[in-house]
């Protein structure tokens, strides 16, 4: 791990218990004197503590230094999401975590499973777990809302992702895609778009949606 979350880091004495506690004196064999790397990821600073106390339950660490040093990616990228399977997201966030996505709405589109429903308090703790992993300084904010007719009121300068030789690799200042779910888009939703609005990549290949949010946010963030 780059450094370990929690949202105490800033005070001036930190007392650690749980997994934490197992991970650094189970895993890691931390000792008193011992010094750890936390973040909170609301602020970008990265904070130095020092163990100084340690029982069977639970240690008190103290704080040394924070330094500022916020990791992020050089741009913003919107991904507008379709509601798939929860499990899909799951297993996707880390990588879209990694390659910097700045935000993520889901939405209920046509073709999206009136029955899936969000836990984001899961998909944060995914998304922090992973931000651990890669040393990012924040994690994807996240959003739902309930259908593509109110993600258009609220972004209306959003692009939808289908086929198209308006290719993305040619639109790089795009900041903002909405993505389908299995099924692709409704007729009724695609008419919401002008041609100019539609960005597509030089395939044929219909791709699952988890990859087609990986693609769309590798090409404009990396």
């Amino acid at each position: 791990m780059q450094f370990i979350y929690s949202s105490e880091a800033s005070n001036e004495t930190l007392k650690v218990d749980g997994d934490i506690y197992k991970y650094l004196f189970k895993v890691r064999r931390e000792k008193i004197g011992s010094t750890i790397y936390f973040r909170n990821l609301v602020d970008s600073y990265i904070y130095k503590y020092e163990i100084f106390d340690i029982t069977k339950k639970d240690a008190t660490l103290r704080l040394l230094e924070k330094e500022e040093k916020s990791l992020e990616s050089n741009k913003k990228f919107h991904l507008i999401w379709a509601i798939v399977d929860p499990k899909t997201i799951e297993k996707q966030l880390p990588y879209l975590n990694e390659i910097g996505v700045d935000k993520i709405t889901f939405f209920y589109a046509d073709y999206s499973q009136k029955n899936f429903k969000l836990n984001l308090e899961k998909f944060e703790k995914i998304l922090i777990n992973s931000s651990q992993q890669c040393g990012r300084s924040s994690i994807i904010k996240l959003e739902i809302l309930n259908s593509l007719s109110e993600v258009i009121k609220i972004y209306d300068d959003a692009f939808i992702f289908n086929f198209s030789e308006n290719y993305i690799d040619n639109n790089k200042e795009i900041r903002r895609i909405i993505v389908g779910c299995e099924g692709g888009f409704s007729s009724n939703e695609l008419e919401n778009f002008s041609s100019e609005k539609i960005v597509g990549i030089n395939s044929n290949l219909i791709l699952r949606s988890e990859t087609a949010v990986t693609v769309v946010a590798a090409k404009l963030l990396l």
